[in-house]
């Protein structure tokens, strides 16, 4: 069996680096929890703390922001309802249907996380230099709106 030739990059791919930075930022928030008297967050918790908004949210729609299945984010719900980190009450608008939302010992974990968060953007202000973090997060957040439009592009 002949060895196939696979074009490789000259540098480390945008989507490595990516990842790399991701994985970095979420060890980071679980790190930063723990030393913040919270050790009960895990990795996992981070998708429903991107993803809850102070007002609460369906578990669906969460897990449609997050990138999950309903099941994955329903797991981690009902592990962060048994750390009453959250709570889980009827959806006023369909019976059927739950709204997750923080506990008060959940919106201080929260807040704590938040604050955190923008500790960072401080932190990553002064040790890039305003223009080129602002650079960066313009790039990154126009990243998926490009890659949208690119696929729509090649398929027409």
């Amino acid at each position: 069996m002949s060895r196939v030739e696979l074009p490789r990059p000259d540098r480390k791919p945008l989507i490595a680096l990516v990842d790399r930075a991701n994985r970095a930022l979420q060890t980071d928030m679980v790190g930063t929890a723990h030393r913040r008297g919270h050790p009960e967050v895990k990795p996992a918790h981070n998708s429903v703390f991107g993803t809850l908004p102070a007002d609460g949210a369906r578990a669906a729609d969460m897990a449609a922001r997050s990138g999950m299945t309903r099941q994955s984010m329903g797991e981690v719900i009902r592990e962060l309802v048994a750390l009453d980190i959250l709570e889980m009450r009827s959806d006023p608008d369909d019976g059927r249907a739950k709204i997750v939302t923080y506990t008060d010992h959940g919106a201080s974990v929260a807040a704590d996380g938040y604050r955190h968060l923008q500790e960072l953007e401080t932190r990553f202000t002064e040790e890039f230099g305003p223009d080129a973090y602002e650079i960066t997060r313009k790039v990154l957040d126009r990243l998926p709106a490009l890659l949208e439009a690119w696929s729509t592009d090649e398929h027409n």
